[in-house]
């Protein structure tokens, strides 16, 4: 897929949930999450704008599996908000799993969006909480600076990745999800289904060599 348009000065490359519970040897573990981590340096060298996010979930979160006696993580359950995927204990603050991958370069970090921290609320997307109301600023703040068109990459391409894509475009951004820069968890038809549904709401799909066109 050739890009439409170049890299230009209202384009933002965001850096989803890069932290190390998502990479391997961490509690929510990604298959192949770090490999993301040098396609994200080298890229971060081409955007004219770069903002990062965390998952940032309090002891006792909602959506640990911990949380539910009897439950146990990737089964999901019904909540106020919705269904919600039950997950291991990750992303807490003041741990090491809530760091972002220390191979990270994020010295032209502009913005880091931290999500999920309400306890009774997950939080996918960079732009809203699970309950699909509950606003994080970010749409506001892209505004304010210009940004018209994101650029996606991190973890997970079926969860966080696919949420941010869709409600970027639902805030009427442009958006470009960048496959060799994300990887997936694939529960089920998980990764299919995200990319069938971010393709149906108008994201583009490129690879890293694309943006050199």
């Amino acid at each position: 897929m050739i890009l439409p348009s170049p890299v230009c000065s209202d384009d933002l490359l965001l850096v989803v949930d890069v932290q190390n519970d998502f990479c391997p040897g961490g509690a929510l573990s990604v298959p192949d999450g770090n490999s993301v981590v040098p396609v994200v340096n080298r890229m971060t060298r081409m955007f004219p704008h770069v903002g990062f996010t965390q998952d940032w979930h309090p002891p006792g979160h909602v959506s640990f599996a911990s949380s539910h006696g009897g439950k146990v993580p990737f089964q999901t359950i019904t909540l106020p908000y919705g269904d919600q995927v039950l997950w291991p204990d990750h992303c807490v603050p003041g741990t090491t799993g809530a760091e972002l991958h220390p191979d990270l370069d994020i010295t032209r970090a502009e913005v880091i969006v931290r999500k999920g921290f309400n306890p009774s609320i997950d939080s996918y997307s960079a732009f809203y909480e699970n309950d699909r109301m509950t606003s994080t600023g970010l749409a506001g703040y892209l505004r304010d600076r210009g940004i018209r068109r994101l650029f996606l990459s991190g973890l997970a391409t079926d969860f966080c990745v696919q949420w941010t894509a869709l409600d970027a475009r639902r805030e009427r951004f442009e958006v470009v999800v960048i496959a060799d820069a994300v990887r997936g968890i694939g529960l089920g038809d998980s990764l299919r289904e995200a990319w069938t549904a971010m393709t149906g709401a108008g994201v583009l799909r490129i690879n890293e060599r694309d943006l050199a066109c």
